[in-house]
């Protein structure tokens, strides 16, 4: 169902993981910095989450974006785990999950409809604002029952409230979002590493549903982590090394691209912003140089002969793209 109050985004959303310290520290300044430059770019969707860096991410966007108008951006959230302080942390134990912060809390999965509810309250503390625009149930791999059947209801109750303004579902997989999407009424998925040019699986079920129903969706992870923005020996994908055989995959693609004078980057980002379903893709940033970079290749214009000869050769699967 059509959500009237569904926030205007921009076609380029800024990925808050990098700066709560995804794969290595940020500082304060260089971490405010990238936010900055998003905006004075043109970025007008801010994506962040309780689990990127324990709340770091989360304060460091909120301080960011505390005094520009808040009708002038859109941000969203996500819940499913609460973070609760150690009893006595050992100030030398870092984070276990990837990100280079302090093992000052530790993460407790709830889909319940109060652990929704106390996500979105420690959320808007953490980020110094008054709502949030968007609030994705996040991961809920293991927890799907309790995610529909509770934690569901209580986000849609927030949404009935104005408390959030619209709902949705944050994943890497299709089939659950896929349920999602047929059996409630959320507003959006955000789909992170199935739609891109190495991984097109969304594209089988989860898009098509989705456009069927009027549920925008969201890519994160149109790089898959890395391997898209330079494909090399020592990349990654998904956040692991990237196996050979995708290395080449990326490399045949990017030798495509550069025939046509495509930075592949630029080639990653139109892909997933031509399909209908699609209403921005974010991209992960931890420097104003990565803020820049990501706003140019937006910009660049992909024709559709790429395309036909990464069919054509066997590299991308997905229909037409303009």
């Amino acid at each position: 169902m059509f959500n009237p109050s569904f926030p205007q985004l921009s076609n380029l959303g800024f990925g808050g993981a990098a700066i709560g310290n995804l794969l290595g520290a940020v500082d304060d300044e260089a971490a405010r910095a990238a936010v900055d430059a998003a905006w004075d770019n043109g970025i007008r969707y801010f994506d962040t989450a309780p689990h990127y860096g324990l709340g770091l991410s989360e304060r460091r966007i909120g301080e960011a974006l505390r005094d520009r108008p808040r009708q002038d951006y859109v941000l969203s959230t996500k819940v499913g785990r609460i973070l609760e302080p150690v009893d006595a942390p050992n100030p030398a134990d870092r984070d276990t999950e990837g990100f280079d912060v302090p093992a000052a809390y530790r993460r407790r999965w709830d889909f319940s409809a109060e652990g929704i509810n106390r996500s979105i309250e420690e959320s808007l503390q953490r980020l110094g604002l008054d709502h949030i625009d968007i609030a994705y149930m996040h991961d809920p791999d293991d927890f799907v029952d309790e995610a529909l059947e509770s934690g569901y209801p209580a986000l849609e109750k927030l949404r009935d409230e104005g408390v959030v303004r619209a709902i949705g579902v944050g994943m890497n997989q299709t089939a659950v979002p896929a349920r999602f999407v047929r059996e409630t009424d959320i507003d959006v998925v955000l789909l992170a590493g199935r739609y891109t040019l190495l991984d097109q699986s969304g594209a089988e079920d989860l898009l098509p549903a989705a456009l069927e129903r009027g549920v925008r969706v969201i890519l994160g992870g149109v790089f898959n982590s890395g391997l898209l923005a330079d494909p090399r020996a020592a990349a990654t994908y998904d956040y692991q090394p990237a196996p050979p055989e995708l290395v080449q995959r990326a490399l045949d693609i990017e030798a495509v691209c550069r025939k046509y004078g495509v930075p592949l980057r630029a080639a990653a980002i139109a892909f997933g912003l031509a399909h209908p379903a699609v209403a921005s893709v974010l991209v992960g940033v931890r420097s104003p140089e990565q803020a820049a970079d990501c706003v140019a290749m937006a910009g660049v214009t992909v024709p559709e002969t790429l395309w036909e000869e990464l069919r054509e050769r066997g590299l991308c699967g997905v229909g037409s793209h303009s």
